[in-house]
């Protein structure tokens, strides 16, 4: 059994889950603070990868990143950098995939925070920036932390996008997901029920340990 879609799966997810981790919540502060008008708009269009189907977004960044579209062709022609077809090609596809899981839940955590709380530490002479690491976001670390697992997971098992801008090239490109479904494709279903089980066991444990790290929390 070929471990390569294991690993490829775990550093692309990981990868885009960092990325997602800090954009979602400097638009999800921002925003939330935003006017209604703004904030409305903006909203809809951050969460727009989370209605769209995969195959949608994936057809759209084919259409900005390929080789012979305005991005890809300056990278390929300029740093001779292939966007696509690569394996990370496929954390393109993730972080928009999954970035709306992180950005709605981020802001919700950000909009039930007490606002009296920042405005106690300003007339103690806190900065800004002390007020948002130790104060805002220890209280609204349990939705920060919601939203990364989530995002997390989501990545992990990421099909639709993937495909369409990586591709599938075993030992190159191949992800759990893609590889669940060429083996669907060959009637290989004893080795693809393998796969499913690790991609469930994965997220089982992921799940499982942010719901431990909770409960110690809330002892503490």
């Amino acid at each position: 059994m070929d471990l390569y879609p294991l690993w490829n799966s775990l550093r692309i997810a990981g990868i885009s889950t960092v990325i997602i981790f800090f954009l979602g919540i400097l638009a999800a502060y921002y925003i939330a603070k935003a006017p209604r008008l703004v904030k409305g708009v903006l909203d809809v269009v951050l969460t727009l990868p989370l209605v769209l189907p995969p195959t949608v977004v994936g057809f759209l960044l084919l259409r900005v990143l390929g080789p012979r579209r305005p991005v890809g062709a300056f990278f390929l022609e300029y740093f001779n950098v292939r966007l696509t077809m690569t394996w990370w090609s496929a954390i393109f596809a993730t972080t928009v995939v999954i970035f709306p899981l992180m950005y709605r839940t981020c802001r919700g955590a950000f909009e039930s925070f007490d606002e009296s709380l920042a405005e106690a530490g300003k007339t103690l002479g806190l900065s800004n920036i002390y007020i948002f690491w130790r104060v805002r976001m220890p209280a609204c670390r349990p939705g920060i932390l919601a939203g990364t697992v989530l995002a997390f997971a989501r990545a992990l098992g990421e099909y639709g996008a993937t495909s369409m801008i990586a591709g599938y090239t075993p030992g190159r490109t191949a992800t759990i997901s893609t590889t669940v479904y060429q083996l669907w494709r060959t009637n290989d279903d004893g080795l693809a029920l393998r796969w499913v089980l690790v991609n469930i066991a994965i997220s089982f444990a992921v799940l499982l340990a942010v719901n431990f790290m909770e409960k110690r929390r809330k002892r503490r």
